[in-house]
Parts: structure tokens; sequence; C-alpha cells
């Protein structure tokens, strides 16, 4: 049996609710062609047809409007996203999530996708992203550092540690040498931030990328141990990609300037 027939015989038990959903998404627009050749026949090598991401979370603001201006650039495309933790994108993906395209926050969850071999060739960092602390907007409790979020009193919201971002936050802990028990871990970024938000918790270790999207709902504060925390964000094109030629063009204006740009203006920083 195939690799392909394999994976059709998966259920989406295995994916996230946001893959799940592309899946139903690409599912239903089969028909009306998908494929990176154009159906006419009139224009060689247009990209048509729908494009499907999984990205890391902290990369929806800036991923979206990337993903506008590519349909902008290339009529007759649709670019569909799936963001989550990126531990459960790749989980997806090795479960036979159909995806054309994957963006990671760290090196660490790519490599679950390349060492399962979905991945066609070698994935590239485009951005690289650091840690802040969130606080409630006028940061009441007077927090300027890591260690301050050890008081007792402190309502502390960490993303879980298979997640990047809650990987990123164990390292920058144990570089200061700190112990923190969080009242929850939530299973991506904007999750912690929510609680935040919502005023359901006090503080949340995030990336600065959150702090600046979520504007005057909360207050970032630097810490230096965030220079021992620094993520790789890696991309790749998925080795059964059902549309690639279009995934490699959306891959194409991520790395291009104008990808640099609206990312280094969400607060990334090149590689």
């Amino acid at each position: 049996m195939t690799r392909t027939a394999r994976r059709s015989r998966r259920t989406l038990r295995a994916a996230a609710p946001g893959a799940a959903a592309a899946l139903l998404a690409l599912s239903a627009c089969s028909s009306s062609g998908a494929s990176g050749a154009d159906p006419s026949g009139s224009a060689p090598g247009r990209v048509t047809g729908e494009v499907t991401v999984f990205a890391a979370a902290s990369l929806q603001d800036g991923f979206t409007a990337l993903g506008r201006r590519f349909e902008q650039e290339h009529p007759g495309t649709k670019v569909t996203f799936s963001f989550g933790g990126s531990d459960s994108l790749a989980a997806s993906i090795t479960g036979g999530a159909p995806a054309d395209v994957f963006a990671a926050a760290s090196t660490r969850t790519m490599k679950i996708v390349t060492d399962a071999g979905d991945a066609s060739g070698t994935p590239v960092t485009f951005v690289r992203n650091e840690l802040e602390i969130a606080t409630l907007p006028g940061n009441p409790d007077r927090i300027s550092s890591l260690k301050d979020l050890t008081a007792k009193d402190l309502k502390v919201v960490l993303c879980a540690e298979e997640v990047p971002c809650g990987a990123a936050a164990r390292k920058a802990l144990d570089a200061a040498g700190l112990k923190l028990t969080p009242v929850s871990y939530e299973q991506d970024v904007k999750a912690a931030l929510t609680k935040v938000e919502l005023k359901e918790a006090d503080a949340a270790v995030v990336y600065r990328t959150d702090v600046r999207a979520a504007g005057d709902k909360v207050e970032g504060v630097e810490f230096p141990e965030s220079a021992d925390a620094v993520n790789d964000y890696p991309i790749a094109l998925l080795k059964e990609a059902p549309n690639a030629e279009a995934a490699k063009a959306f891959i194409a204006l991520v790395r291009s300037a104008e990808g640099e740009r609206v990312l280094s203006r969400a607060g990334f920083r090149t590689p």
C-alpha cells in the first residue's frame, strides 16, 4: 500500500481542529480545481487554486496580511490558514492532514515533520522571535523582570512546554535560575495572551510579536533572559502538497523583501 493510500485511510481524529477545518475546506473545493496549473492553459506558469498553510499561532497577523497580498498578486488563488500550536500542527501533518506549507515556531517542531519524511526539501528559517512579559494595561503589579513573576500573589500563565513559546519560556527561566508555577499552561501563545486580555491572569510570558499585536489590551515588559531563548521560525513545502506550485509562490512571498517588511512590522526579527 502506498504512503498516499495509507493516508487516505486515516481519520481526522489525529488532526488539530484547525487542520480538520482545512481538510473539509479542501475537500469542498476539490471539484473547482485546486491544482497549481492554470486550467485554461492560457498562462503557463500562472498559479491558481487553494493554498493550505499550517502556521504557528504567533504568525497569524503577519501571515494573514501576506495571504491577502498573495491573493491580490495571483487572481484565482485562495490562501486558507490553520493557525495553532506548532506541535499540534506537526502532529496533524504527520497524521495525514492535507496541507501545502508548514511554518513552525521552532526548529524542534519542524524536525517532527522532516523526520517523518513529510517535508519537500530543506526547511528555511525566515524570521526569529523573542519573548516578552505581557501584563495588564498600565502594569498595575509593577512587573519589571522575570523574577517578579515568582511572587506568590501573582497569577501567571505560560504556554505548555511542548509548545515552542513554552519551551522558550523554560529556557529563559532556567537561564535566570528561577522556578515558576503558573496558574495554567496554554496550548498556544494566543491562548496564553488571551488570559491576560480577559484579566483572568496578571501576566503571561509570550512573544514580543503577540504583545505588539494586542495593542493597548496589554503592556509589554522586556527582560534580558529572552536573549537566551530566541526562536527560529522555519518554513517548508510539504511533500504531498496538493498545490505545490502555488505553495512555492507563497513561500517565495514570505521570504521576499515585502514579506520581510510585513513580518518586521509585526515585531519579528530577520534571521
